[in-house]
């Protein structure tokens, strides 16, 4: 595993062996971060469910100002604090292990790490199967929807399997959805007049 571009580019990222993490391929990582390029340049960023670092790290790498990472296992999160340690990037994040599910994501008494401008959400793909409004994934999206945790305008991706069916709350309004291999990438805007509730399927 690798960073793909910025700053920190080429340069290689610890994994955790098993099925706790789920490393992205490059060209995937590739087609995601295309998208990303414009909104990253001095973002917060929050990488839920963040293993090893993957995804905030790329976001950092690639002009992001902060990253907040949320990882409750052990093991994923002592190789993100050697991941960050390697890229001399302890400054710019903050490696947080608790309950993605259940966190207010908001770190206690350090309130310049948030509103986040963009969010990658994670979590292993049977969370999000079939999840719906009584759901702890919809219940922490609702949580990562207000104002003192996203900005007005911020944009939240969620990895999922390919075939996933979920609901998302209002305050989330699909953009995008992109199919490649076995997963699919959500990507959402945070909308302060949201219509209907959106499922990732529609």
């Amino acid at each position: 595993m690798r960073i793909i571009s910025g700053k920190y580019r080429r340069r290689k990222l610890l994994a955790n062996p098993g099925q706790t993490t789920r490393p992205i391929i490059d060209r995937v990582k590739v087609a995601l971060f295309d998208r990303l390029e414009e909104k990253l340049q001095g973002a917060a960023v929050a990488d839920i469910f963040a293993g090893t670092g993957s995804f905030g790290l790329e976001a950092l790498s690639r002009g992001g100002r902060l990253a907040v990472f949320i990882e409750q296992d052990h093991r994923a999160w002592e190789l993100l604090k050697q991941n960050v340690e390697s890229l001399k990037a302890e400054e710019e994040t903050l490696c947080w292990r608790t309950n993605a599910l259940r966190s207010s994501f908001k770190p206690k008494g350090l309130n310049d790490w948030s509103p986040y401008d963009i969010v990658f959400f994670d979590p292993p793909y049977r969370f999000m199967e079939g999840a719906d409004e009584t759901s702890e994934p919809y219940k922490a999206l609702t949580r990562l929807a207000r104002a003192d945790v996203t900005a007005d305008d911020a944009l939240l991706v969620i990895r999922t399997g390919g075939k996933a069916e979920f609901a998302v709350p209002p305050e989330w309004t699909l953009q995008e959805c992109l199919k490649p291999s076995s997963m699919a990438l959500h990507f959402y805007v945070k909308t302060t007049d949201p219509p209907a509730p959106d499922t990732a399927e529609e």
